[in-house]
């Protein structure tokens, strides 16, 4: 895939998400549960079926909003997943998804093409955990 192609469909994929959320969070519910359910749980409750192997806590997903005066930490939680700016979630055992995702199409997309699927795939999930907040 060229460079320009993925520019288009993140570009597209980038209004899809402004102009309808449940797009982008069955996007983004699709990579949680390739990604990110084997830790925290199809639920996101923290009790993934590897979650009894972790040295560390995994956390539930759907309390960050609540364990942050009923705002979801969008900033804090991007981050997180991003792993690339030096703020490690569960201690070392959080994968660095910025730099897997990024990878997935370093070869076809480039240095920027890359890092632009993979801001979109770190906002999917963002979106997605967002959605998944108890009151």
């Amino acid at each position: 895939m060229r460079f320009a192609d993925i520019l288009t469909s993140v570009i597209l994929t980038g209004t899809v998400f402004v102009a309808g959320a449940a797009t982008a969070q069955d996007t983004g519910e699709a990579l949680y549960m390739d990604a990110c359910a084997t830790c925290h749980g199809a639920a996101g409750m923290g009790a993934g079926p590897l979650s009894e192997y972790m040295s560390v806590d995994v956390p539930n997903l759907t309390q960050l909003s609540k364990r942050n005066d009923g705002v979801f930490p969008m900033l804090d939680v991007i981050q997180t997943i991003d792993g690339r700016t030096g703020i490690r979630g569960h201690g070392s055992e959080m994968p660095v998804w910025g730099r897997q995702f990024k990878a997935e199409t370093m070869e076809q997309a480039g240095i920027y093409g890359s890092e632009v699927y993979a801001r979109g795939k770190i906002l999917s999930l963002a979106y997605y955990l967002e959605s998944i907040q108890e009151e």
